[in-house]
C-alpha cells in the first residue's frame, strides 16, 4: 500500500467519524476530477458546477456510510456523480451538447487559424457523436481518456470486470468509428 493509500484510509475514517477537515481533504484531492466527470456528461459549466457540489453534498451527508469493500473511494464517489448526473438528464428529458462559444479552442504556436478553426469543428462533431452514444459508454470514454483510468479501474467504478470493460470500450469504438464514416460520406456526398 502506498504512503497515499495510507493517509487516503486514515482520512477517510476520520471524515466517516465526523470530522469535516479530513472531508475537506478528501474534496480537495477529488473536486477536479468530479468536475471533469460531470462536465463531459452535461456539457454545462454551471449545472457542473452544482451537481458537483451535490455529489460532495451527498458525500459528506453519507460518508459515515461508506466500507471499503475493496472498491477505491474514488468508485464511491464516480457512482454518486453518475447517479446525480443519470437524474440530471431524466429530468431535462434531452441530452445537451456544448455550445461551439463553450469550447476553448487555444491555437498551437505557430498554427494557422484556419487549421484551428478546423480543429475546433472536429472537436465539436466528436463530441456531438460521443453525446449520441448510450450513458454506460459516455461513462466509459470519460474515465478512460478524461481521467486516464484503467481498464480494472473502471471496472471498479462502473461495477463490470475488466474484460467487461475491454468489450464495452472494444464495442464503443467500432461505434464511433462507424459514425465517423458516416459522417464523412455524408460531407463527400455533399
Amino acid at each position: 500500500m502506498s504512503e497515499y493509500e495510507l493517509s487516503e484510509t486514515e482520512t477517510l475514517k476520520q471524515a466517516s467519524q465526523g470530522d469535516k477537515e479530513a472531508f475537506g481533504l478528501l474534496y480537495e484531492h477529488y473536486v477536479d476530477r468530479i468536475f471533469n466527470y460531470v462536465y463531459y456528461r452535461t456539457g454545462n459549466v454551471h449545472d457542473a458546477e452544482d451537481l458537483t457540489a451535490r455529489v460532495f453534498q451527498r458525500a459528506m451527508k453519507h460518508i459515515h456510510n461508506y466500507q471499503d469493500r475493496g472498491v477505491p473511494f474514488s468508485a464511491w464517489l464516480y457512482r454518486i456523480a453518475h447517479n446525480l448526473v443519470a437524474n440530471w438528464h431524466r429530468d431535462r428529458s434531452r441530452k445537451q451538447e456544448i455550445p461551439i462559444s463553450d469550447v476553448m479552442v487555444l491555437p498551437a504556436k505557430g498554427e494557422h487559424p484556419e487549421t484551428t478553426l478546423l480543429r475546433s469543428e472536429e472537436q465539436d462533431a466528436l463530441l456531438r457523436m460521443i453525446r449520441r452514444l448510450p450513458p454506460d459508454r459516455q461513462h466509459l470514454l470519460i474515465l478512460k481518456f478524461v481521467e486516464h483510468l484503467s481498464n480494472a479501474e473502471i471496472g471498479k467504478i462502473m461495477g463490470r470486470s475488466e474484460g467487461a470493460v475491454k468489450s464495452l470500450y472494444h464495442r464503443t469504438l467500432l461505434a464511433l468509428r462507424d459514425q465517423v464514416g458516416d459522417l464523412i460520406g455524408e460531407i463527400e456526398g455533399e
